[in-house]
């Protein structure tokens, strides 16, 4: 049997008094629909990972316009509101980060966060492209500060049992990888501009937006990538703004394809879009070994579908569908009684646990969590993807 490398989560051994757990400082920059996901996660956390190595304070939450981050802190719980990302970087209450920003801050001020000794979390994906996120992790590692790029669907129970079914070595020797990210958001021709559909604030489109989660689930479940080859295309090439009353060209992907070669001798393939009437938020993976297969979609997260060659009685043997709740499941002793489910939102709980965790307690982050140095790898491959889809050509993966 392999080494399990991914363990369950394990609750601390020795019981702790109210007065005994400490609080920790979170600031976060950004408001929006991630600032609201990430709120309730720093809320809930202790509540369900009982006792904690400390109570996430929040402290002080940063946007523009002034108005609409003043109702996200009273609305959200953070004692304190600003509309400068220095004040939140700078203020020594402040132990953690949480850089929810559009893409093209993510650098910046996850570089300044780390110069200032905060411990970062930074939504994905990381960077407009790889040289940035090297940049971003190269900080990190500099001034030894812990650090989280939120790839949150490693952290769902069933894709945790698939990591540690594929690490006992249950699947055997990994023949297929293939992966689907697709939404249906963008498909009014009417649907206006926003900084999603401009390079210049977001890198890429439907390939950093989706692609990127689960260029991360391959990286995390197969291994380590080799080679890329891949068509994009932009369905719609102008949206109105309705800022300037003006049509503006959209500069990036709506949808990609691609194929890609591990190296562990896997082939896979990796498809996201936002052109897909229908489909809301469906993120489907499967894996094929010689030993058998496992597939799991986000929009069932708690099962997980496997099938074993040797499965008997062999008149019944088929896929069947585990669901991932159980007490010995992972994170599961945490959370409700088997079969009562958890939802996407608390992914992040995980995220705020981890990072809580690690820095109370000055531990590695678990192998579970994706790090800015995954985030660079992610951003890599998602680089070659553009390249191989303007040179016509596979392109290697060096990181």
């Amino acid at each position: 049997m392999v080494e399990r490398k991914v363990g369950f989560i394990k609750m601390a051994s020795e019981k702790k008094t109210i007065g005994d757990i400490p609080e920790i400082g979170v600031g976060m920059i950004g408001h929006a629909f991630m600032g609201k996901a990430h709120s309730n996660a720093w809320k809930k956390m202790p509540y369900i990972f009982w006792p904690p190595a400390a109570i996430p304070k929040l402290i002080s939450i940063c946007g523009i316009p002034e108005e609409s981050v003043a109702e996200a802190a009273k609305r959200y719980g953070f004692l304190e509101y600003t509309t400068e990302w220095k004040k939140i970087i700078n203020d020594e209450r402040i132990k953690i980060v949480d850089n929810v920003t559009p893409n093209f801050l993510h650098a910046k001020l996850s570089i300044e966060a780390a110069k200032a000794g905060k411990n970062i979390i930074c939504e994905k994906p990381m960077a407009l492209n790889a040289k940035e996120a090297k940049e971003m992790w190269d900080a990190v590692k500099k001034y030894g500060v812990k650090n989280i790029c939120d790839y949150n669907y490693r952290m769902v129970p069933a894709i945790v049992l698939a990591k540690n079914l594929i690490m006992d070595g249950k699947l055997g020797k990994l023949f297929h990888f293939r992966a689907r990210y697709l939404q249906e958001w963008i498909v009014d021709p009417d649907f206006p501009m926003i900084w999603k559909l401009r390079k210049a604030d977001c890198g890429s489109g439907a390939l950093g937006d989706l692609g990127s989660h689960i260029i991360d689930l391959g990286r995390f479940l197969c291994g380590e990538v080799k080679s890329v080859m891949a068509v994009t295309t932009t369905f719609i090439k102008e949206r109105y703004n309705e800022a300037t009353k003006k049509k503006e060209k959209v500069d990036v992907d709506d949808a990609v394809a691609s194929v890609v070669e591990f190296r562990n001798g896997a082939i896979g393939t990796i498809e996201a879009s936002r052109f897909c009437p229908g489909r809301k938020n469906y993120n489907y993976v499967e894996i094929n070994g010689e030993k058998g297969s496992i597939w799991w979609d986000l929009e069932n997260m708690n099962n997980l579908w496997v099938f074993w060659k040797e499965e008997e009685p062999i008149d019944t043997r088929g896929f069947h569908c585990v669901n991932v709740t159980e007490s010995y499941h992972p994170y599961y002793e945490n959370w409700w009684p088997h079969g009562h489910i958890i939802g996407w939102e608390d992914t992040f709980v995980h995220t705020a646990y981890h990072m809580v965790n690690a820095v109370i307690n000055d531990v590695e982050l678990e192998p579970m969590v994706a790090t800015f140095e995954d985030g660079y790898k992610a951003a890599v491959i998602c680089d070659a993807i553009l390249k191989s889809s303007k040179s016509g050509r596979k392109e290697k993966v060096v990181y």
